[in-house]
């Protein structure tokens, strides 16, 4: 009980001193927002530099959710764009229909929302189906839904069909994304640390086996489905605002596969993996732009040598300190006293 009292208030020590002080990540959050805003108001930041950060985020909520499914539960979806997609069309539909013209800038969060919204409720009837099955089963039940909500909205024409839909305007701005990217990333690092997310994390290592322990791997699974769907939703939504421009083409399986990308090149269950890997898959890109379709060579080639070389990434199964919780640092702590005391109390 020493040991434990001391491990604990000198791991709680080193925090604070990582973090500041307790009041580090509000004053993270308000100094963030608050660049952010003078960034878009004063255009310190040139324009197209502001457009790749939005970029950034955007792709930062898609792989953080994502990651909750294939990294943390240990499944295998493909389907992400096709819940971009109706976080999409949601959002827009409402700002360029449904809302009135001077209200659209003041309306805009509660359109994200919505497409937040319609997108989880889409996947919760798609997880209630998809579950039944798993791995590979699971990744063709997904693909489906993506080549199926493609095809729907090429087919109505009250949303664009083909031609696609236009008429938003330019409200995703750099501070509404940091907010969203923040608050993705706080929800789900805490949804993972919680007691629900330890069962999410049993199912990837056992599923049967939870079943045994009184998880109830059947709702696990859907919630875990449902919020990575919303959040996938609200990606989508803050995407259609950015480029002032959505058609169905945007969410085929090639913007699933390019999610897909940027989760295994940062690394499965792992947050901080999951923002590297959107940093440099989206900085990538830009910097191969000059190369025209040679850069789509380029990334899918990177991606081979990295599942050669490391195939959990580049922070597989690991994670920053700074989203660890502090009860689990405090017990890793102490696991690796007793592994290291270990050799030496045996004669």
């Amino acid at each position: 009980m020493p040991k434990l009292s001391a491990a604990y208030y000198t791991l709680l020590k080193r925090w604070h001193k990582l973090t500041g002080y307790k009041y580090f990540w509000p004053i993270f959050m308000v100094a963030g927002i608050a660049f952010c805003m003078a960034a878009s108001t004063f255009e310190f930041l040139d324009l197209y530099l502001q457009l790749i950060l939005i970029y950034v985020g955007i792709n930062i909520i898609l792989t953080v959710s994502l990651n909750l499914i294939n990294g943390y539960m240990g499944e295998f979806s493909v389907g992400h764009a096709g819940f971009m997609a109706i976080g999409a069309y949601v959002a827009s539909l409402l700002t360029v229909h449904i809302f009135p013209p001077g209200a659209q800038n003041l309306l805009f969060p509660l359109a994200i929302l919505a497409g937040g919204i319609g997108a989880a409720l889409v996947g919760f009837l798609v997880a209630i189906p998809s579950f039944k099955t798993r791995g590979d089963y699971l990744a063709i039940v997904t693909l489906a839904f993506c080549m199926i909500v493609k095809s729907v909205l090429e087919n109505i024409d009250a949303v664009g069909g083909p031609r696609g839909l236009l008429g938003m305007e330019k409200l995703t701005t750099l501070p509404w994304v940091f907010f969203w990217t923040a608050l993705s990333v706080w929800v789900i690092r805490n949804l993972i640390y919680s007691n629900f997310g330890r069962g999410v994390l049993s199912i990837r290592e056992d599923e049967i086996a939870s079943d045994l322990m009184s998880v109830n791997t059947r709702q696990v699974k859907i919630i875990a489905f449902v919020v990575s769907s919303f959040f996938a939703g609200i990606a989508g939504g803050l995407f259609a605002h950015a480029l002032q421009f959505i058609n169905p083409r945007m969410f085929d399986i090639l913007k699933s596969t390019d999610i897909l990308i940027m989760v295994y090149l940062g690394g499965i269950a792992s947050i901080a993996g999951s923002i590297i890997g959107a940093v440099i898959y989206t900085i990538l890109l830009e910097i191969l732009r000059p190369l025209g379709i040679w850069r789509m060579v380029l990334m899918p080639l990177m991606l081979v040598l990295l599942m050669i070389y490391r195939p959990r990434g580049i922070m597989g199964m690991r994670e920053a300190r700074l989203f660890k919780p502090l009860r689990d640092l405090v017990t890793e702590k102490l696991w690796r006293q007793k592994k290291k005391e270990a050799p030496d109390a045996t004669p």
